[in-house]
């Protein structure tokens, strides 16, 4: 409803004005005007008329009560974030997640809700992650009333929960999002990472190679299956100690064993490929495309050496191909990347020449860099200059192995895919927080990475959809914006209110893409039961 102005034109010209409260009505798909009351002649109500109806109405408007209350009638109680929550809880319901998890405690003595507590730390990971004992400070600075009967104890035994209940919990998770999207699972992309872990009881860490560069500390080693739309999966975690090759072949066995599947092309990095490796590949009937070892593996050693043209996919991919008995190998160039490699090349060779024209042969081992290009004879270091012209086949290049019949494009574009899955790790690692793990159980560790997988999902399918409503937007600056959103609680006169902030920036895309609403300005919350007697 709104006040509107009409304009009558009488006899000797002069016009009156009259004001109307009317509202807006779609009819027949059209918007018409209906008046709901005639306030009279304009100028009169103006008189004062306007200002006592105003004064009258003003009782029955909550939003009124809040703004024009004096000052010592009005407090603020606390502030509590906001926006996330409803999204986030959004997607969590949709996804079924609150189903599933409550499905699993059915006929099970656990007492305490499971499913909030789960949501909890996934919500937790995605905004400001915390220890499992810093959770139950934090759900004090979010608004769910849900949360305030859970406790640290509460937190903890959930882990456990998931820990036993993880593959249920995933089958359920893809089979909703497979259904939504209708995902096909054609191609899979796999990749590992290690992340350390303070506690040193669990059987599950163990010391190995440390991508965080941390070797003084034990490790477990994480595995992620992704579709190539960048949907998880699932995942698996490992010993520490475990080699990339092993955690490929389990990988394989769990997705073959969990999952129907037609016709399904593994993509993977090179660190994944051996012999035993291929060899399971083939035996359990699937396709791959995983990356070469092109300065080991004869195989791509010819097929780089073998002559002819490159086929343009765009302006930083050509490829051409390769076959070799029941194999295809797929040579991938990049002319930009050539350009650079072949200038870092020529840097380190005329530095090295430096160096040894002036008589210095120590350290320069130590370099790997120059010992590349650096032979050595008793005491005396020159040039490899067959190595230095050799070096040249691998400028801006890179090697695939495939028995699939996809074309040559296709397979290099798919490969290339497999950054989404990098980039997956790099937001497990940093944004969620999946280090470092302070868990001293198998089963915390386990329970921990399973709430930074599913607090990944959800990350996932947001961004996901708000590129589907609004694909001029960015996610970073938009959740940023959604992260603004408060709920205050507020007294008036000895009564209790709700008062949301105003949506800032394009935090209202984010509601959207879920396909929700932002909820009431103002909520006026029910006095005590002792205060209504």
């Amino acid at each position: 409803m709104f006040a509107r102005i009409k304009n009558q034109r009488n006899k000797d010209g002069s016009v009156r004005q009259y004001l109307e409260i009317v509202e807006n009505r779609r009819v027949d798909g059209k918007v018409r005007q209906r008046v709901l009351a005639n306030l009279g002649r304009l100028d009169r109500a103006q008189e004062g008329q306007i200002d006592a109806l105003i004064g009258s109405l003003a009782k029955f408007s909550i939003r009124r009560a809040l703004f024009d209350a004096a000052p010592d009638a009005l407090s603020a109680q606390w502030s509590r974030d906001y926006g996330p929550v409803l999204v986030f809880r959004r997607l969590w319901e949709d996804l079924g997640l609150n189903g599933t998890l409550a499905k699993l405690l059915e006929g099970s003595k656990i007492q305490h809700d499971v499913e909030e507590a789960t949501f909890a730390m996934v919500l937790n990971r995605l905004m400001d992650p915390e220890s499992k004992l810093g959770v139950s400070r934090w759900v004090d600075k979010v608004f769910r009333p849900e949360f305030e009967s859970l406790g640290p104890q509460h937190f903890y035994r959930s882990l456990d929960v998931l820990a036993r209940n993880k593959r249920l919990v995933e089958e359920a998770l893809f089979a909703r999002v497979r259904s939504l999207f209708d995902l096909e699972l054609d191609v899979v992309f796999y990749d590992t990472t290690s992340t350390y872990v303070h506690g040193t009881q669990a059987r599950l860490a163990e010391f190995g190679y440390s991508r965080d560069k941390r070797p003084d500390l034990r490790q477990v080693t994480v595995g992620i299956l992704m579709t190539r739309d960048g949907m998880p999966v699932g995942h698996q975690v490992f010993p520490g100690n475990f080699a990339d090759v092993e955690c490929f072949l389990a990988a394989l066995a769990d997705l073959r064993c969990r999952y129907k599947l037609g016709r399904v092309v593994m993509v993977a990095d090179r660190g994944m490929v051996s012999k035993t490796t291929l060899a399971a590949l083939d035996n359990d009937g699937y396709q791959y495309i995983v990356g070469a070892r092109m300065r080991r593996l004869k195989g791509a050693q010819r097929a780089l050496a073998e002559p002819g043209p490159y086929q343009r996919v765009n302006d930083r991919l050509e490829v051409r191909e390769s076959v070799s008995g029941d194999r295809r190998y797929i040579v991938c160039h990049n002319p930009g990347q050539e350009r650079r490699d072949r200038q870092t090349r020529e840097q380190i060779v005329a530095k090295l020449r430096e160096k040894l024209a002036a008589g210095t042969v120590t350290g320069l081992v130590g370099n790997s860099g120059y010992r590349r290009y650096l032979r050595l004879s008793d005491t005396k270091g020159t040039i490899d200059e067959a190595k230095v012209e050799s070096e040249a086949l691998y400028d801006g290049k890179y090697v695939l192995m495939t028995n699939t019949d996809l074309p040559a494009a296709e397979v290099a574009l798919a490969y290339k895919d497999l950054w989404q899955v990098e980039r997956a790790f790099r937001d497990l690692k940093s944004n969620l927080d999946l280090r470092p793990i302070y868990h001293w159980t198998t089963r915390r560790i386990r329970g921990h990475i399973m709430v930074c997988f599913l607090a990944f999902a959800l990350e996932k399918l947001l961004v996901r959809r708000l590129k589907e409503s609004h694909p001029e937007l960015e996610y970073p600056q938009v959740r940023a914006d959604l992260d603004q959103l408060k709920m205050l609680k507020l007294s008036v006169n000895g009564r209790g209110y709700l008062l949301r902030t105003e949506l800032q920036g394009n935090a209202y895309a984010l509601f959207r893409a879920v396909g929700s609403c932002p909820p009431p300005r103002v909520t006026e919350l029910e006095p005590p039961k002792s205060a209504q007697m």
